[in-house]
């Protein structure tokens, strides 16, 4: 069975082809840099970093263009508020992305295009529009026209008289249709703004990524990721322009990322109930932040909770005992090594249903059950100490670091820089923890004794108890 991904624009599941077999294009909508990242931005960034970790698991070569949104009214506004430029709030937010994305182990896209760096782009994009009788100008300001594009609302799926809810239009009396929107801003005092054919200005929110889109991938990509929060108006909007200019197809597959939830409401900074990304990978590892957004697939919503971290705490430390137990086995395995035992027979159940999870639209919550049980196959095996299991063994620690990796979920590099001064320190730290921790025995503090253990036990470090303690 080939892959399957779910399109927004079909409402249904469809087999992925990609236009160029040699290589697949994603683009995804980045953030607009007005502030730090939040855990909901953080999961739709996570899911597009696994996409292609699987698509390049599977052989392809992947194009990934992911935008910066470095001019637009909210940085406006928040720079005002802060008395620093636009550039300046951009470019700090910007490098704060980078920063709290290479945290959680997302790998950098291909391409990071900034929407200030392309502003020839969007006015060729433009003016084709104008010259097509699409858009029309407007005291320096340049409108779309909604209604030469007969198929708008098609992603949406939205009547033409709904189209205008929950749409980011200006009110202006002067627009044709109210469905309009702006490609072109006229200049405003004390905001930034660029020479164009129609007078000094900024472009519009939408115009952006299909001209950059369009720049680094070709008038039809492949793949189109993005929140599903930007399914209207935005994306809808891309079509349209996008389609419009060029006749041709702008994106085969759309795929949104459904919300992350707090108490049941969606996770976001209009609604001042978010987490920041830095501030949840301060109090916990890269490894189970990751293992919590992918918890569930990725068009089903997520509750941000203690308890769901705390789940994915206990995952992650069951996964890493397992494969630092497995890694005296590492090694090339040959077929001729492995026998038909239980162990072998889970190895390749776990291959066949991880591949089958993720070519079913990526589901990662499967893909993470598949892991899991072979992880309980995996111990079992370990404790009848049978040295002929070895074979099986090598083959699982091979097969479970390469899945894991896939979604990030597992990092196996050795630390550097490791020498004798770094271990007599943690040896002598290790020490110290036991002794409190054995002091905490004998005055019955059992709370303190088992968080000892269990912190130990998460770094790698196994406390047996005996009667002599």
């Amino acid at each position: 069975m080939g892959m399957k991904i779910y399109n927004s624009l079909s409402r249904q599941l469809e087999d992925f082809v990609p236009l160029n077999p040699e290589q697949v294009s994603i683009y995804s909508c980045g953030p607009t840099v007005y502030d730090y990242i939040h855990m909901g931005n953080a999961r739709t960034a996570l899911v597009t970093d696994i996409i292609r970790r699987y698509l390049v698991y599977k052989g392809y070569n992947v194009k990934l263009v992911q935008n910066l949104t470095d001019i637009d009214d909210k940085i406006i506004n928040r720079a005002a508020e802060l008395g620093v430029s636009a550039k300046q709030l951009a470019s700090e937010n910007g490098e704060a992305f980078f920063q709290d994305s290479q945290r959680l182990g997302i790998q950098p896209a291909d391409v990071h295009p900034k929407a200030t760096e392309h502003i020839p782009e969007m006015i060729d994009l433009i003016q084709t529009l104008i010259d097509k009788g699409a858009a029309y100008v407007i005291d320096g300001s340049v409108y779309y026209r909604v209604n030469q594009f007969a198929e708008y609302g098609k992603l949406s799926n939205r009547k033409p008289e709904d189209l205008l809810a929950g749409a980011r239009v200006e009110v202006d009396e002067r627009k044709e249709d109210p469905r309009d929107f702006d490609m072109w801003k006229a200049a405003k005092p004390d905001e930034p703004s660029w020479e164009s054919p129609w007078g000094r200005g900024r472009p519009g929110w939408h115009i952006e990524c299909s001209a950059m889109a369009m720049k680094h991938l070709g008038e039809t990509i492949d793949i189109h990721a993005g929140g599903e929060d930007l399914q209207f108006p935005h994306h809808e909007n891309e079509i349209a322009q996008s389609e419009l200019a060029t006749g041709a197809t702008f994106a085969r597959y759309w795929m949104h990322v459904a919300f992350l939830k707090i108490d049941g409401t969606r996770m976001g900074k209009s609604e001042q109930n978010f987490i920041l990304l830095r501030d949840a990978l301060d109090n916990y590892p890269t490894e189970v932040i990751r293992h919590f957004l992918i918890s569930a697939h990725y068009r089903h919503p997520l509750d941000y909770n203690q308890e769901s971290l705390t789940k994915s705490e206990g995952a992650l430390r069951r996964l890493n005992n397992c494969l630092d137990a497995l890694k005296k086995y590492a090694g090339p395995v040959e077929a001729s090594e492995t026998t038909a035992t239980p162990l072998h027979q889970a190895v390749q159940e776990m291959k066949a249903q991880f591949t089958q999870a993720m070519d079913t639209d990526f589901n990662t919550a499967q893909a993470l059950g598949a892991i899991f049980t072979l992880v309980g196959e995996v111990n079992k095996s370990l404790s009848t100490l049978d040295e002929a299991a070895a074979p099986a063994l090598a083959q699982a620690y091979q097969v479970l670091t390469e899945t894991c990796q896939v979604l990030g979920i597992y990092n196996n590099t050795e630390p550097q820089n490791d020498d004798g001064d770094n271990v007599q320190q943690r040896d002598e730290l290790i020490n110290l923890l036991l002794e409190i921790r054995q002091d905490a025995r004998n005055r019955k503090d059992w709370d303190t004794s088992d968080k000892i253990r269990d912190r130990l036990k998460a770094l790698n470090v196994e406390i047996q108890d005996t009667h002599r303690g």
